[in-house]
């Protein structure tokens, strides 16, 4: 748990995922056309913590699937179905703006 909320509050915009899921990379797509540079956490890439960041992502955050996870401006956003909500009603593009993520 501190280390999803340590790494989560270093950047703008953080994505905990897991590089054979196709909604995370979705996501990561989203946020590059966005104009957004996101710190990307690969979780089954990470022998030392991997594991326990995404037992956190379950428990403490209540992702399920524990990927795609989405941090802005250090706070938990949701999984892709939240992302793409929030990009379908136009907030997530000012979202990105207001924790300085991209600018216009």
């Amino acid at each position: 748990m501190d280390r999803v909320n340590d790494l989560s509050s270093k950047k703008a915009a953080v994505i905990f995922t897991k590089s054979s899921c196709y909604m995370c990379h979705s996501i990561k797509q989203l946020f590059y056309e966005l104009g957004a540079s996101p710190a990307v956490y690969e979780l089954d890439n990470d022998s030392s913590y991997g594991k326990e960041m995404e037992r956190a992502l379950k428990g403490n955050f209540g992702c399920n699937p524990s990927v795609p996870a989405v941090f802005i401006g250090g706070k938990f956003v949701g999984s892709s179905k939240d992302v793409i909500s929030l990009h379908v009603d136009g907030s997530l593009k000012q979202m990105l703006m207001d924790a300085k993520a991209i600018w216009l």
